[in-house]
């Protein structure tokens, strides 16, 4: 497996919109490593769309929105609990990484 980093936009309890460097197949299914604050889990989703969000300067960035697909309930729970945590505040960026296999 190979990580690649992207960068978490938004996250709810059913899906998160990712910026990364590459492109993701649309209808794909993905594993992704999030960093949630001290947590870590790791989630299957789907790649509901990916589309190309910026060009500058000879680099491209895609914007995907991913659902996620049957969470065991403890990653759920995770995600839960950090989306509700953060709905109040400003946007902020989230690391995380996608496995290519």
């Amino acid at each position: 497996m190979v990580y690649q980093a992207i960068t978490i936009l938004d996250i709810s309890d059913s899906g998160m919109r990712l910026e990364a460097s590459f492109a993701l197949q649309n209808d794909s299914l993905r594993e992704f490593r999030l960093m949630l604050g001290p947590r870590s889990v790791i989630v299957k989703g789907r790649v509901d769309r990916c589309e190309i969000g910026e060009l500058a300067e000879g680099t491209v960035r895609y914007r995907c929105r991913v659902e996620f697909v049957d969470p065991p309930a403890h990653v759920a729970q995770t995600i839960h609990d950090f989306a509700a945590a953060h709905r109040a505040l400003p946007p902020r960026l989230v690391d995380g990484e996608i496995t290519n296999s």
